[in-house]
């Protein structure tokens, strides 16, 4: 059964990363925050200002930042390493592979200012193939919320995941939504229930493509809207069940075409279900500096990109 959808106002996922954090911090003694100067940006002051004991300022070092989670992570400790998703991934593959994913470390990697909505720092910041480095990794749960309600209970919820954890979340203010309670590792949460096409969508898009949804219903089309908040483990069973009642497959995500959310939907579908697909996804480009909701028009991934991806999947079903 669908949820009501409600916006509750917009407020940034980082915030809502923060909040989870300051709360687990109060709850859990083992969770430990590191971060590579980037304090404000991920909106850790309140857990440094309530636990100065459990914090770890590492600076710009950001595989410094790794190999110590590692360690803390053998020590029984919960690390959480926050910094942007750019410098959480790309910077660092080669630690978090060798330090953290090849021996199932318990280290939490949290992925601020991630997509072309980090905006105006430009193409050197906004990462677009995050998702696509980190599911590759064997053991790798990889997490992307799509609200700060989202952000706040996936933060919460990792701290007892035992493994290494991908949590990618972004900078602008967005539309808050989701139910309180509603979140939980694996489990696709369906927003709005349709018949002629599924949309599955994952973080900033999943409001985007209820918007499209909205539209679309006034012109007679009915759309099945998922919200994919884990890329790894997916949710095999809720994309097969919503697939095989529509028969046609819209993906949106704010990630390269290739290696993101709507390559894993291609690949269970094609093992199981073949069925038209189309993708609302940056098409093998890099980004460049400017307003978010600008940028997400330019590299076809705003509303009326979805409507039109929609309208092409239900010509070739």
């Amino acid at each position: 059964m669908s949820i009501e959808i409600i916006n509750t106002g917009n407020k940034a996922t980082r915030e809502g990363f923060g909040e989870g954090l300051a709360e687990l911090g109060r709850i859990n003694p083992n969770v430990i925050a590191l971060c590579a100067d980037l304090l404000g940006s991920l909106n850790m002051q309140t857990f440094k200002a309530e636990n100065p004991d459990r914090f770890i300022q590492v600076g710009i070092a950001e595989a410094n930042m790794m190999g110590i989670a590692a360690g803390l992570a053998l020590s029984g400790k919960i690390p959480y390493t926050g910094t942007f998703a750019n410098f959480s991934t790309g910077r660092v593959y080669d630690q978090i592979r060798q330090s953290i994913a090849y021996s199932d470390k318990n280290v939490k990697i949290c992925a601020s200012h991630a997509g072309l909505t980090l905006g105006e720092d430009g193409a050197t910041h906004q990462i677009l193939e995050d998702i696509g480095l980190m599911k590759m990794l064997p053991g790798m749960t990889v997490i992307n919320p799509c609200d700060f309600n989202q952000t706040k209970e996936a933060t919460i919820a990792i701290a007892n995941h035992h493994g290494p954890v991908y949590l990618r979340f972004g900078r602008p203010s967005w539309p808050n939504f989701t139910p309180i309670g509603s979140f939980e590792i694996g489990k696709a949460l369906l927003l709005k229930e349709g018949t002629d096409v599924s949309i599955f969508a994952t973080g900033h898009l999943v409001w985007t493509a209820i918007e499209a949804a909205n539209e679309l219903a006034e012109h007679g089309v009915s759309c099945e809207v998922i919200n994919i908040h884990t890329i790894k483990p997916l949710d095999n069973q809720a994309i097969l069940d919503s697939v095989s009642k529509t028969k046609c497959v819209v993906s949106c995500e704010e990630h390269q075409r290739n290696g993101g959310l709507g390559d894993s939907i291609a690949q269970l579908l094609s093992q199981n279900m073949p069925t038209p697909q189309e993708f609302v996804a940056v098409n093998d480009s890099f980004g460049e500096s400017g307003k978010p909701n600008e940028l997400l028009e330019k590299y076809g991934l705003g509303k009326k990109d979805i409507i039109a991806a929609v309208r092409k999947v239900l010509k070739r079903k």
